[in-house]
């Protein structure tokens, strides 16, 4: 079990690595400091001067990999590379164009992402799994039927429409709870209900109908008609048999949002007013900030790559044969 995580851990490092070394390819080989000091300076005639100076208080003015003029190891470690890529494995985000420490702003924000992240994805897992259990249970039948229209409806609707129709209905109309913002310790909840509720409702129809697919082709397969011949219920073979082998495909599927409970959803935040890391993120991009650009490019990835390292984890939890993997 103990070498099985490790050998994992050790996948890891290059795929971090690699993808560290792209995103800063794409950010400084194909968009060099001059082209973003040009951006950043939003003037048609920019001059020399000007951009000379925007580099050197970012730190752009260095070489991109090798410093010649450097003396020893600074040939390497005084360059944008080092100082602004690999710095990140020790969680050195630099500061933002307006002169705040990212990281400290990464911390701060980090609360009310999840505050709202985190409930809606247990709670959604929670209404995905029972909503197809019944499907799959009362399969070829009207109810089957209707929740798989539902379902599809779902999906068709854009999530901007529950968030528009949630604020206008719930918060405007009803004044059940505050249309946006956000507020510290109980009064949070307040604040939070809302765009959780929306992210639970939003992924109803595709979550629903995926995992109703997983549960169809687990009862097909010869130990379940097994287990009916034995005599044990419906229920008891959906609950005892088919649900604990479907667990390994929707483990699969609830990886993909792990990253987005510390990421937190960019357009939800955004509408609902929720100073998370997914409304910093897209103020970074409208204001082009690339420093934040980058280092939650590179959160995102570490959280991926772990919310993966766990996913295997809990392989070995579901199925013991994956250990020998």
């Amino acid at each position: 079990m103990i070498s099985y995580i490790i050998r994992r851990m050790m996948y890891a490092i290059p795929i971090l690595l690699g993808v560290n070394v792209i995103t800063f390819a794409l950010f400084f080989l194909v968009n060099t400091p001059d082209d973003m000091a040009r951006m950043q300076l939003g003037a048609k005639r920019v001059t020399p001067e000007a951009v000379a100076k925007w580099k050197q208080e970012r730190g752009y003015d260095k070489p991109l990999l090798y410093n010649a003029d450097a003396a020893g190891t600074g040939k390497l470690t005084h360059t944008i590379f080092f100082e602004k890529s690999l710095r990140m494995f020790v969680f050195d985000f630099g500061r933002a164009d307006d002169g705040r420490d990212i990281a400290r702003e990464i911390r701060l924000r980090m609360g009310p992402s999840l505050a709202v992240a985190v409930p809606a994805f247990f709670v959604g897992l929670l209404v995905y799994i029972t909503f197809a259990l019944v499907f799959a249970f009362f399969r070829a039948t009207y109810i089957d039927f209707w929740g798989v229209v539902i379902c599809v409806a779902a999906m068709s609707i854009s999530s901007m429409f529950y968030i528009i129709g949630g604020q206008y209905l719930i918060g405007k109309l009803w004044h059940l709870v505050p249309i946006s913002g956000f507020s510290g310790g109980v009064d949070a909840l307040r604040f939070i209900m809302l765009p959780a509720a929306i992210g639970v409702i939003g992924s109803f129809g595709a979550s629903t109908r995926l995992y109703r697919t997983f549960f169809l082709e687990e009862i097909s397969k010869d130990y379940v008609r097994t287990a009916r011949a034995k005599g044990l219920t419906e229920i008891t073979v959906l609950f005892r048999h088919v649900l604990k082998n479907a667990m390994i495909p929707i483990l699969t599927g609830v990886v993909v949002a792990i990253p987005f409970l510390f990421i937190g959803g960019l357009i939800t935040e955004s509408f609902f007013g929720i100073p998370g890391l997914g409304s910093y993120t897209i103020d970074a991009i409208n204001s082009q900030d690339f420093a934040v650009v980058r280092s939650m490019v590179f959160i995102g990835s570490l959280l991926y790559i772990a919310g993966l390292l766990l996913t295997d984890i809990s392989y070995t939890l579901v199925d013991p044969r994956v250990r020998l993997a």
